[in-house]
């Protein structure tokens, strides 16, 4: 090493090659005099800073009388001093990269060491438009900070909207590659046109993943830093840069408040499926307004918290509805589900509000039924035996009455109690009555053939039926409470099941059914004045196949009942006569009535009798 420094032929040709060696300054002298900015990049710690600084573009000072928010870094990565001093600006290329690692806004302005230096958009906008141009803070209240940046470039005016942070929001074009690309290695090897380039601004970056520049934008997940300036400088030049001033946080508040009280006044009132359509409505109403601003008004408006509002609205009223509603389907099946069948509480549950226990006046169908003779059949049984036949018994039977869509008002003791049309409202409740107590007799006789089976006696039972006003609704004591009906119509369904043993047949119903159901076949029994009822009522027998009644033998019967009525004992009484020759099954009736008339011989009823017989008892 000594040798060469001594070596004059050495020193002298190192003297005349270093110019060539120096690379940086060689890139120097080339930067000089051509529109070249340089991009370099700001720390937030405090680290040591390397390379110089372009002038700031603002100096110490400058805002110092508004309200700022702007950024602040420590230290900085900037190009070598004799690059920067070559090149025609610099600017820095740090982007701003919200909570959601995306990309949306780029800091025109940050401050370091109290003066604010420019983006490289501006600079390169500056440098494009040349030496005259400026840039012009846009402060219309010093309280609330700088709104926009106007970059003067001589009669031109570019106005660029800025948040509180001087940052501007990137107006992507497009995905990756909106902008033509220039390989970097065409260009070194001369096969790039140069009309390509010519009066065009070219930003000089990397796309390759390997070298570390790519960003999450809205418009790509592996997106080139280098394009993301690209679409800033675009949208300052064709003025579609965003704004997003800071009125906007009203005008989202006000929105979420409006959007939001609808919602929450109307959505509970709605079925799901209207629910279902009015939330996308209110989603509309926010897209379309979100995009009017946005494309009309080039004002970006919050979109994420009127969405969110909306959907938790909707899903909370939802969650709601349904827990109500199952809420609402548990307390119907733990006060109805003990009366009525299971469909017809999930019927009430479809519309819980149409429904209620508390009393109310209707017209409905009673149905007593109850075995005859029963304290007699017990004495002979065991109690396991009996408990084993009750239960069988009650189980058919209350099985027909659900079947008919009846309401089982209680047990009481071999006796049942039910009634129809209430809660659920039953036109046809006289008619489903009558059916079950039918089916009931015909289910009963079933049931005979198993208890004989088991040695086990066979059961009758009388049932009455009555149609009329009545009074439903949820009675008793605080103690204890029954879904059950009150009235001289239930009164009376109590009597008629009484008078069936009288009468010799399984069901009675009263003049008050028998209106209801002109379609159906009926025997007229009599006309009976009930222990607490003055006035007297008709009472009938349903026909079916367990009645094998012709229709010659019912008309002998209704003329034996006129000659009854009428007092013409003797024509009566040949009535009834013919009658048991020729039907059987009459033979009870017509006992029953021959000693009423021998009763009638012996103490004449009088000239106002109606026809009816007065009982004493229950």
């Amino acid at each position: 090493k000594g040798r060469l420094k001594d070596d004059g032929y050495f020193q002298e040709n190192l003297l005349r090659l270093k110019p060539q060696l120096d690379y940086d300054q060689r890139l120097a002298d080339t930067l000089k005099g051509r529109p070249v900015v340089l991009g370099y990049y700001f720390n937030s710690g405090t680290g040591a800073s390397a390379g110089a600084l372009p002038p700031p573009a603002f100096p110490v000072g400058s805002f110092a009388d508004i309200r700022e928010d702007l950024l602040r870094r420590d230290s900085y990565g900037a190009n070598l001093p004799e690059l920067q001093a070559a090149a025609a600006g610099g600017g820095h290329f740090n982007p701003l990269v919200d909570f959601d690692g995306v990309t949306r806004r780029v800091p025109l302005l940050i401050e370091y060491q109290g003066a604010y230096y420019e983006a490289l958009s501006l600079a390169v906008l500056r440098s494009y438009f040349g030496g005259a141009t400026a840039l012009q803070p846009g402060i219309p209240d010093p309280a609330s900070g700088m709104e926009w940046l106007d970059l003067l470039a001589g009669q031109q005016v570019f106005r660029i909207p800025v948040d509180a942070q001087a940052a501007a929001l990137v107006p992507y074009r497009g995905p990756e590659k909106s902008f033509p690309y220039v390989s970097a290695t065409d260009v070194l090897h001369g096969q790039v046109d140069k009309s390509r380039v010519q009066g065009r601004i070219v930003l000089v970056g990397t796309s390759a993943p390997g070298l570390l520049d790519l960003r999450s934008t809205p418009v790509g997940g592996a997106y080139p830093g280098v394009e993301v300036h690209a679409n800033l400088i675009a949208g300052i030049m064709d003025q579609t840069a965003l704004d997003k001033p800071t009125y906007t946080i009203v005008t989202d508040t006000l929105l979420i408040l409006l959007m939001g009280g609808i919602l929450t006044l109307s959505l509970p009132r709605l079925s799901p499926i209207q629910t279902t359509w009015m939330t996308w409505g209110a989603l509309l109403v926010i897209l379309g307004i979100n995009f009017l601003s946005w494309t009309w008004g080039g004002v970006v408006l919050p979109l994420a918290s009127g969405i969110s509002i909306v959907l938790m609205l909707f899903v909370f009223n939802v969650a709601w509805g349904f827990f109500v509603e199952a809420r609402s389907k548990r307390q119907f099946t733990e006060l109805f589900g003990q009366y009525v069948p299971p469909e017809l509480v999930d019927e009430m549950a479809r519309n819980p509000e149409e429904y209620s226990m508390e009393g109310r006046t209707a017209e409905l169908t009673v149905l007593f039924s109850d075995v005859r003779n029963f304290t007699t059949l017990s004495e002979g049984m065991s109690p396991r035996d009996l408990t084993a036949l009750m239960n069988e018994y009650l189980g058919a039977m209350t099985q027909v009455i659900r079947r008919h869509r009846g309401t089982l008002d209680k047990y009481i003791g071999d006796a049942i109690m039910a009634f129809w049309g209430a809660p659920v409202a039953d036109e046809e409740h006289a008619q489903r009555a009558v059916q079950a107590a039918l089916e009931m007799q015909e289910a009963l006789e079933q049931l005979n053939q198993r208890f004989e089976a088991k040695g086990w006696p066979r059961l009758a039972i009388g049932i009455g039926i009555n149609s009329g006003p009545m009074t439903v609704g949820d009675m008793g004591s605080p103690v204890r409470k029954a879904y059950t009906v009150m009235g001289d119509a239930v009164n009376l369904g109590s009597r008629l099941e009484g008078l069936t043993k009288a009468y010799g047949v399984g069901i009675i119903v009263g003049d008050g059914t028998r209106k209801l159901l002109a379609q159906m076949p009926f025997r007229e029994l009599d006309r009976v004045r009930v222990k607490g009822k003055d006035i007297s009522v008709a009472i009938h027998e349903p026909l079916n196949t367990l009645v094998l009644v012709g229709e010659k033998h019912l008309a002998l019967w209704q003329q034996a009942l006129r000659y009854y009525r009428e007092q013409a004992w003797d024509q009566a009484e040949l009535q009834w006569l013919n009658l048991e020759q020729e039907a059987p099954e009459y033979q009870h009736l017509c006992a029953l009535y021959r000693e009423r008339v021998a009763y009638f011989r012996q103490h004449p009823p009088g000239d106002e009798w109606d026809g009816a017989f007065t009982f004493q008892s229950k």
